[in-house]
């Protein structure tokens, strides 16, 4: 089968490998859609990151770099292991995409998330979505019903913004500032917005200013080469500030400016992964008593984040903003969101 190898930084390479075999307690998925997450950008820029590096396999899984990518899939069921009763073949569903220790419970309430050696499919080994076909445990599949497959692929970094939201404490009512207005700012924000938050967004792309008061997630777009937007989140709220913060760029000065727009005592979620040691203004956040929160990924949020969709609260196609063979990856799929992110929201790519 056809399938997207991470060789090294820049290095990606479409090749044809073995389909991936079934064995007990697994589901056999024919992928539909995947999307071409901003981890993986991180990975064909700066990486190694979570891919384990040559010579160095990852723990869990055994496998080092060449590992096919993609973590943010969807599909139609095509198989079942042994010991597999729940789902049917045909089932649309979408994968978890975890790698973690059989051991670890995943039960409701555990933070299987931050287990030890945790890492991703996709990413870590055990195949990927930018592949035609995977194999992953039966744990990891949640169906989606009618759900389009094309937008079902978008409920992994749905996922994300559902967790930051819940690390947030965030409650109906308040009012959140989103730094960037990338697929998981904007889909943070959706969130948010969905959960009866007034959402302000900050963000210097036209396009994804345009995207997030079109989709609208955000009450509030501004543009911090035009405005200050701290000032701005001030002003829309009494002087008071923003209640909670989500960092979404992995950008120094976004983190300072939602230090200066959150009320004292907020929450400020830090939810991109950083290439970068970042500079943080450790004065702005005593004086304030800010809390400053890191989150990854997901835990148990896949359920709660496809009835969102499922019960209407949110519109998942408007944020596919383009869709692409597995053979034009590279050249259509990471250059256009490397060089022209301004015009590009999220792309899906179709093994």
């Amino acid at each position: 089968m056809k399938a997207a190898r991470y060789y090294g930084n820049h290095d990606i390479r479409i090749e044809n490998i073995p389909e991936p075999e079934l064995l007990p307690g697994t589901v056999a998925i024919d992928v539909a859609w995947c999307g071409i997450c901003g981890t993986d950008l991180h990975e064909y820029l700066d990486g190694p990151i979570f891919v384990p590096a040559p010579g160095h396999p990852h723990p869990i899984s055994g496998e080092e770099a060449p590992v096919t990518m993609g973590h943010e899939f969807s599909g139609v069921v095509s198989a079942l292991g042994e010991g597999v009763t729940d789902l049917n073949i045909g089932d649309r569903v979408v994968v978890e995409p975890y790698i973690i220790r059989p051991d670890v419970s995943i039960a409701e309430g555990e933070e299987y998330q931050l287990s030890s050696d945790m890492n991703f499919i996709g990413l870590a080994g055990r195949g990927g979505g930018l592949s035609e076909k995977v194999v992953v445990e039966r744990r990891w599949v949640h169906p989606v019903g009618d759900i389009p497959l094309d937008q079902a692929a978008l409920i992994e970094p749905l996922s994300v913004g559902h967790h930051a939201v819940v690390r947030s404490g965030a409650k109906a009512g308040q009012v959140a500032i989103v730094g960037g207005a990338g697929p998981i700012g904007l889909l943070t924000a959706a969130v948010a917005k969905a959960e009866g938050l007034t959402v302000i967004i900050s963000e210097v792309s036209a396009a994804r200013k345009a995207k997030a008061l079109a989709t609208g997630v955000a009450d509030h777009v501004f543009d911090p080469t035009e405005v200050d937007v701290a000032a701005e989140v001030r002003r829309l709220t009494g002087g008071q500030g923003a209640d909670v913060g989500f960092e979404c760029t992995s950008v120094d000065a976004v983190l300072d400016m939602l230090l200066d727009a959150v009320r004292p005592a907020a929450v400020v979620v830090n939810v991109s992964i950083w290439g970068h040691r970042p500079t943080v203004d450790m004065y702005k956040l005593v004086m304030k008593e800010i809390d400053l929160r890191g989150t990854i990924a997901y835990a148990n949020d896949h359920a709660a984040t496809i009835k969102l969709v499922q019960d209407g609260k949110l519109d998942l196609a408007s944020f596919i903003t383009g869709r692409i063979a597995l053979d034009d990856l590279v050249d259509e799929g990471f250059d256009q969101l490397i060089h022209h992110n301004d015009t590009q929201v999220k792309i899906l790519v179709h093994p």
